[in-house]
């Protein structure tokens, strides 16, 4: 009786090819399975995979090892991540035409909360003869950057001033206060930098401050404009920066067109550090305008750039670059927690 032969194995390398591609279809299969049914890490997978996070991309290190293997620890590149003028948020009420770096009313981008200790910069115009009206605030550090125009600021510590350019008004809010800003200019809008950042004392008693600090004190220099307690002189001279319970350092320079300044970091270890170009217009310049240079990144009026990897001690250089004097705020910060 006849018996039909057997069909011949396959090649040895044909076999593993058919193995390997059989388990890795199970494994996907596998895969898919789990997420379909596992929410939280589908969720996170998600989030790792496909959501932008420049809190997370300015924490991002590298570390230096040398040949024999030793790691030397982090070793960050600085770098300089620019946040357009008009990629801000923005708001036009008639009676004030803003900018927020930072989500704050309407606006909210869960990119831009805050960065270290700051929580708020918005670039305020407000219209002659208008203002905010009476309004509270607590466990915050407030301070108003005048750039032109008149400010009053009125207060339930019972301070009543009208600012102007060059002055710096700041109120520490402490366990709460009621305050109204107002424009009583019938002639000239103001306009003015909001700037909060969060205290790293709680339940302080309310305080206020002003001081001026020239064009003069400001062209081609650096000048310190707020300082933590912890660094300041505890001197009270008009020359002194205005203490803040943060980790903040606030400097201010009004920088000719081919000059430069250069910004000595305030403590040891990674710092944040954040650049800001005030505007001349509600517009950034389609062409020319203030401009400055930090590691190869140029800013424009209205842009700010976030600094990562600074670490002190420390420096950074702040050029202009533009074809007219550029006004900007340095931050000099640590992490905010």
């Amino acid at each position: 009786m006849s018996t039909k032969p057997s069909p011949p194995s396959p090649p040895q390398d044909q076999r593993q090819f058919s193995l390997g591609w059989k388990t890795t279809a199970t494994s996907v299969a596998l895969l898919a399975i789990i997420l379909a049914f596992y929410t939280p890490l589908r969720s996170t997978l998600s989030k790792q995979i496909f959501t932008f996070s420049p809190q997370a991309a300015f924490n991002t290190t590298r570390t230096m090892t040398t040949t024999n293997g030793t790691v030397h620890g982090p070793a960050p590149p600085v770098r300089v991540t620019k946040r357009p003028w008009d990629l801000r948020g923005h708001a036009d009420h008639g009676w004030l035409y803003t900018y927020h770096t930072f989500s704050f009313a309407s606006y909210h981008d869960p990119r831009y909360q805050e960065y270290g200790p700051l929580r708020v910069i918005n670039e305020d115009r407000v219209e002659k003869g208008t203002g905010f009206g009476t309004h509270s605030h607590a466990e915050f550090l407030i301070w108003s950057y005048i750039v032109n125009g008149e400010l009053e600021h009125k207060d339930s510590m019972g301070n009543l001033e009208n600012l102007r350019r060059g002055e710096v008004q700041f109120t520490s809010a402490g366990t709460g206060i009621r305050h109204s800003e107002y424009n009583r200019n019938k002639k000239e809008d103001c306009h003015f930098l909001q700037i909060w950042a969060k205290p790293n004392v709680k339940g302080l008693s309310p305080t206020n401050k002003t001081r001026k600090f020239t064009d003069e004190m400001k062209t081609d220099k650096l000048v310190r404009i707020m300082e933590s307690v912890d660094r300041h002189s505890g001197k009270d001279a008009e020359s002194e920066p205005i203490p803040m319970h943060s980790d903040v350092s606030m400097s201010a320079s009004i920088l000719s067109p081919g000059k430069s300044v250069t910004h000595e970091l305030v403590a040891e270890g990674p710092r944040k550090v954040y650049v800001h170009v005030v505007m001349t217009g509600k517009k950034q310049p389609k062409t020319g305008g203030a401009r400055v240079k930090m590691q190869g990144v140029e800013l424009g009026e209205g842009d700010g750039g976030f600094v990562n990897g600074a670490s002190g001690p420390g420096k950074l250089e702040v050029e202009s670059v533009g074809d007219k004097a550029a006004e900007f705020l340095l931050f000099d910060m640590g992490n905010g927690e």
